[in-house]
């Protein structure tokens, strides 16, 4: 899974993520690209159209509304495929990986959903608090943090606000 947050879990407000920080999105970019993306409808619709498919990755878009009535013509890319639940998608996706890794890429109710099958977590943690209404999943003692970028401290965003990059994973029984 990938996801950006505050220090108190916030991931997301009204549909969208409460800060801007190019540099995350330029690491999103790095980590996600030429991979496999889940994510649901909501997920999908908070990408500016310019953006929807995200270039150079296969999309799975999570949602019963989409799969009775796509109602998006960015659906009907070659490369975007809707699915009605967490279970389908990720069969699907594990059929059309051509690299190493499965993103799920939210939102809240799929990292929730999809924390017990996952293994590997790139976590964007930004050195803020903000207001939200969704909130990352909690990372229990199971995981263990592999890398932190910068391996000490906090890079400074140019829009001024202080974020590391973290990688946590896990071995499921």
């Amino acid at each position: 899974m990938v996801w950006a947050q505050s220090l108190d879990g916030v991931i997301g407000l009204d549909g969208d993520m409460p800060w801007h920080v190019p540099e995350d999105l330029k690491h999103f970019k790095q980590v996600t690209m030429g991979e496999v993306l889940v994510m649901g409808r909501r997920t999908w619709s908070s990408f500016p159209d310019s953006f929807r498919p995200l270039p150079g990755r296969t999309s799975i878009v999570v949602s019963k509304t989409f799969t009775e009535e796509p109602s998006d013509d960015k659906l009907q890319h070659d490369d975007v495929h809707v699915v009605a639940d967490l279970a389908e998608g990720l069969e699907l996706a594990g059929e059309l990986k051509t690299g190493p890794m499965i993103w799920v890429i939210g939102g809240g109710s799929l990292y929730d959903q999809a924390l017990e099958v996952t293994t590997v977590v790139e976590r964007s943690l930004f050195n803020i608090h903000v207001d939200g209404d969704t909130y990352a999943p909690e990372l229990d003692a199971s995981w263990n943090q592999t890398d932190q970028d910068p391996s000490q401290g906090w890079h400074t965003s140019q829009s001024s606000v202080q974020y590391r990059f973290e990688r946590w994973e896990r071995t499921l029984d």
